[in-house]
């Protein structure tokens, strides 16, 4: 994020905010237990930054809620260095008590709430409708929704008995390193995955023939829709992830992309198991957090933006 506005910050100033940016994207783990958010932010969605000024405050940046079409909705407001510090807090404390929430859920209600998630999207006509996808492959460890019947009916042979899932060109996430940096790579099989070392299933960067795989940030086409993971959501489209920033991060450089390539943006749809949906308003945000489109749950599909309610709604 560029500090906006900053003028004559001290040095040791400007680091401590670069610092507290990155925390967000860095941090795993529980470390400190935070006192509740001030309700001043519990408004924030999809922050922008404004153009440079140098009217703004020396110790602090400014930005402003949007929708997720991304319209200004609300007047700009003051962020402090102590503010996202709370802000960072805060999320640290919710993805502790959801780790737990999840670690406690009973196993044959994962497998229903699994089975349940992965049939709603399977027989979804926005779903059916998709050629070309960026989708997670789900880690038990890591307790994710589960994604490998969706996978596996992706990759399969042509099926005359489940029209619409033919087709498909699905690309998988591979971490790069531990900078946040994340690519999305093309497979055709699940012999395609190898596990990493944390025995998480990734693309091998090359094919069988020693060719690279295709990287979606390379392709000639867009994608149309992203399934993706997370620890917490809203119904208001907030996502919290477990503190990597990858997701975010790829999400954001895929965003520009689609806007220099003139491309439809893909619909971003998150997987969650229903402790994982929280009360609107309590998960913090920062500038570098992305909202979801729509939520699928066991109950049901929860369409969030405007794109998403035209899409599903209509069974378009």
């Amino acid at each position: 994020m560029k500090t906006i506005g900053i003028g004559r910050l001290s040095t040791e100033r400007t680091k401590q905010l670069r610092k507290l940016m990155n925390l967000s994207f860095s941090l795993h783990h529980l470390c400190i237990l935070a006192s509740p958010l001030p309700p001043t932010y519990s408004h924030f969605l999809n922050l922008r930054r404004q153009p440079r000024s140098s009217s703004i405050s020396l110790s602090s940046i400014r930005m402003s809620s949007t929708n997720n079409g991304g319209s200004i909705t609300s007047s700009t407001s003051d962020v402090t260095v102590a503010e996202l510090e709370s802000i960072f807090k805060q999320k640290r404390m919710i993805r502790s008590k959801v780790r737990k929430s999840l670690k406690e859920m009973d196993p044959s209600q994962r497998t229903l709430e699994d089975d349940a998630i992965q049939h709603l999207v399977l027989d979804a006509p926005w779903f059916k409708s998709t050629r070309r996808l960026c989708a997670y492959i789900s880690c038990h460890a890591l307790r994710e929704v589960d994604t490998s019947k969706v996978l596996a009916q992706i990759l399969q042979s042509s099926d005359k008995d489940k029209p619409g899932l033919e087709g498909k060109t699905l690309y998988v996430p591979r971490v790069e390193d531990k900078n946040s940096h994340m690519r999305m790579l093309n497979i055709s099989s699940l012999d395609d995955l190898i596990a990493n070392s944390m025995d998480i299933l990734e693309p091998a960067p090359v094919d069988s023939t020693g060719n690279p795989r295709e990287d979606v940030m390379q392709a000639s086409e867009a994608v149309d829709l992203f399934l993706l993971p997370g620890l917490a959501f809203d119904k208001t489209g907030r996502r919290l992830g477990r503190g990597g920033g990858y997701y975010d991060t790829f999400l954001s450089k895929y965003r520009k992309l689609a806007d220099k390539q003139n491309w439809k943006k893909p619909l971003l749809v998150a997987l969650s198991y229903s402790i994982q949906i929280l009360d609107d308003g309590v998960i913090p945000i920062t500038p570098n957090d992305v909202d979801v489109d729509a939520l699928v749950t066991p109950s049901g599909v929860i369409p969030v933006s405007a794109a998403a309610r035209q899409r599903m709604e209509c069974d378009i």
